[in-house]
């Protein structure tokens, strides 16, 4: 079966979303992370926000593939406990490569312009990864309920020049996505103890009480609960 395959004509995400079981998600996205690896071998690459919904994809990978590499992107703006999660990790999967982009930006830039802070700092470095890494298909951890600017994605998607992207877990819940993490025990960045929902760089991350899982990120600019551009911008 190709990868392609998996993702059926015509099916509605929305809809799958409610009519499959925890089981049967698990097991679509054993199969999609599998059959991508068979096509692309090496060529495919896991982005790691160090986030939950990563932490997952991340899990699932190597139930895949030991052999399977990643990749994290980090910026001077990462809480500190997000980076000594992150060193950890690292420390026990060193085939996540980090990337991280130094180049001097404008004092306070996330507040002047986030677009530009996130299009620098985040877009910037993962097209390097993408780039240095020869990834032909990039998997993700994107959930199309975690918030409004997440509906129209798809499981496979073909980005051009060379590079797809899977979004394996992208039918799941937020709360299917904490019942694995605590079926298989995987560690979770410790902010999630804190009460946020969703992580980011310190100055655009809030802890709030919304229903939108990402309301908190870029509040009180007009990116608020929006997107960083990796998943929205070309990559390659």
């Amino acid at each position: 079966m190709s990868i392609q395959a998996l993702q059926i004509e015509g099916e509605d995400i929305k809809e799958i979303v409610d009519s499959l079981n925890f089981k049967q998600k698990v097991e679509r996205s054993l199969a999609l992370i599998d059959e991508a690896y068979k096509k692309y071998g090496d060529s495919l690459v896991v982005a790691n926000s160090l986030g939950k919904d990563s932490l997952v994809v991340w899990d699932l990978a190597k139930k895949v593939s030991t052999d399977i590499r990643g990749f994290i992107v980090t910026t001077r703006f990462k809480p500190a406990k997000t980076i000594e999660f992150m060193n950890k990790l690292v420390l026990r999967y060193p085939e996540l490569k980090i990337y991280k982009n130094n180049q001097p930006i404008q004092e306070r830039l996330y507040e002047i312009d986030p677009d530009m802070c996130c299009e620098l700092l985040k877009v910037v470095p993962t097209q390097r990864a993408v780039e240095e890494m020869k990834a032909a298909c990039w998997v993700t951890g994107l959930r199309c309920t975690e918030g409004r600017t997440r509906t129209d994605f798809k499981e496979i998607e073909d980005k051009g020049n060379g590079l797809v992207k899977l979004n394996p877990i992208l039918i799941w819940k937020e709360r299917e996505v904490w019942q694995y993490l605590a079926l298989y025990n995987v560690e979770v960045n410790p902010l999630y103890k804190e009460g946020y929902r969703s992580l980011g760089c310190a100055p655009c991350t809030q802890i709030t009480n919304d229903e939108n899982e990402r309301a908190g990120r870029w509040i009180g600019t007009s990116k608020c609960g929006g997107e960083c551009g990796i998943h929205t911008k070309p990559l390659r």
